[in-house]
This record gives structure tokens, sequence and C-alpha cells, in this order.
């Protein structure tokens, strides 16, 4: 399979590596000083079962990827409409987009520029992040689930699940998909713009009483929101949420991490989106607003 990943950063090259181990063909497109490092020394991959590098098609050109059948969209929710118009005028007619982004917002903006048949969705419960430049460093178990958003896709979505169970790549097919990103929104939206605000890490959240009830507030607003969505979370997903918290309690969220980079943050896709369609239907999301408000601040203050 003739693979590019676009935004080559922690998810995104996981995946390709593993799949470039795999032996398929694959394009990584990077940007700065990541880029530079992947074309000077190659890229890095430390994980569970070993290291390796590869030195292949690393490039911020996008006609690079006027060949691939899968495109794997693992840039940040900030940068989606920016990308998108990047892959355009490059893109195969047929050639299907993955994306592998926070949040459930993304699929709707990815269809309606390249149509609903030709998006797949995946939920990526991985922790993974880059070392340094030219290093990706993954730890602990993981878990994909892959799914349509239409069911014409289901043949693809399984070709595409059994080429990421070939290179070692933990994945199941979902029929659900989109209720699959929902629970894993259900753990971001309680713990990512929380440690965002405050510089916690997710065991200092869980250890200290007045964030915990904060989590506690959020984690409600959220599964009355999804509720609201008719979206639903399973009775399992919703307990797991403070009991995986606890299994990576030396974890910096994404957002944490993004705002220590003085990287823009997520904020819409793991926040804001989320309190604007409670509101919508009427919801108290006043817990959930406030930290939104405060992010906002941060994130237009630069």
């Amino acid at each position: 399979m003739n693979i590019a990943v676009i935004g080559a950063g922690a998810v995104g090259g996981f995946v390709g590596m593993m799949l470039k181990k795999a032996g398929h063909d694959v394009t990584f497109l990077a940007r700065g000083r990541h880029l530079d490092a992947m074309r000077e020394q190659g890229l890095t991959l430390h994980h569970q079962h070993g290291t390796f590098t590869e030195h292949d098609t690393f490039t911020n050109q996008y006609e690079e990827i006027s060949k691939a059948d899968l495109l794997l969209f693992t840039v940040k929710s900030t940068e989606t409409r920016q990308a998108i118009e990047l892959i355009k005028p490059y893109k195969k007619a047929n050639a299907f987009v993955l994306t592998l982004q926070n949040g459930v917002n993304n699929e709707e903006i990815l269809a309606d520029a390249f149509g609903e048949t030709h998006v797949l969705s995946g939920a990526a419960h991985l922790s993974a992040k880059i070392e340094d430049p030219g290093v990706i460093r993954q730890e602990g178990e993981h878990i994909f689930y892959i799914g349509g958003l239409h069911p014409a896709q289901e043949s693809y979505a399984e070709e595409v699940v059994r080429a990421l169970q070939e290179a070692e790549v933990r994945c199941k097919l979902s029929s659900d998909i989109m209720r699959r990103k929902w629970e894993k929104s259900l753990w971001n939206v309680t713990f990512n713009p929380l440690s965002a605000i405050t510089g916690a890490k997710v065991g200092e959240i869980l250890d200290d009483p007045k964030l915990l009830q904060t989590s506690k507030q959020v984690f409600a607003e959220m599964l009355h929101i999804s509720k609201l969505a008719n979206i639903d979370i399973s009775e399992n997903a919703a307990e797991r949420v403070f009991a995986d918290a606890a299994l990576v309690r030396n974890h910096k969220t994404s957002m944490l991490q993004d705002r220590e980079q003085r990287k823009r943050m997520e904020t819409e896709s793991l926040c804001g989106y989320f309190v604007k369609l409670g509101r919508s239907k009427g919801l108290d999301v006043s817990v959930l607003g406030t930290i939104y408000s405060v992010l906002t601040f941060i994130d237009q203050a630069g």
C-alpha cells in the first residue's frame, strides 16, 4: 500500500514507521526542526518491542503524496483546514483519508472537503511523544479503533485494519467509530483543558482534591453533552475514565505539551466544540465553559 503521513508527529510518526517496517511505501510530511533532523539522520522510533530507524522519504513538498492510496491525516486539529487546502491539488481522486486526530469535529470538515465516502476515522489510544527532533518514543500498551463514516467503506476499512495488524499495530475495526471517538474525547476533555490551564500532570489532578472535583464536574458535563448529542457512551467507557487516568499518572497531556512549547493548543476541538454544542442544547456547561474562556485568552495572548 502506498501511504502518506500528513503530519509526522508522535501519532503519525509511530503509525507510519510501523507500516514502513512492515514493507509499505510510506512518505512522511513534516516541517521545522523535526523535518531537518529526519532528513539528516532518519526517523527513530523507540517503542515497547525495540528501536528502529528509517532513512526514507521525509519532505515538506505536498506533491510527494500524489501516488498515495491512503493519507494518514495526523495534523493538529488547529491545522485541519490549512492542511486540506495543501493536499487538495495532489490527492488522488480515489485515495482515502484516515483521520487519527483528537476531537470529534474533524471528520465533518474532511467529509465536506473530500466526500464522506472517502474519509475514514480512527480513535488512537496511544502514549507517544516527539522526544527530540527526529526521535519518537512510544510507551505502554496501545490500541487503535478504525471505521468508516459510510457503509460503503466497510471493505476498505477492513483492509486498513488488516494492514495495521500485520504491521504489529494493535487495531480493531469499529462499526460505530464516532461513538469510539466520543468515548476517547470523554477522557481528553476531562483532563486536557484542565491540565493545560494548571500545568498539572494527570496524577497531580487526581491527587489535588479541588482539581479532582473540577475534573469530575467536567466529566459530568461531558456525559450530559454526549447524551443530548444522541451518543450512547457505554457504561464501561465512562467507568474507565478515572481508572485509566490512574494508569498514566506521569502523563503530560497533549494540550499541556503544546502550551509549554508555546504552540497553539487544540482548544476548540478539545473544549470549545463541546461547550458550544452543550449551550446550543440549553445545557449548563459552566465549568467547562469557564475553562474554555481561560484557554481562549491564553491562546490569543500567545
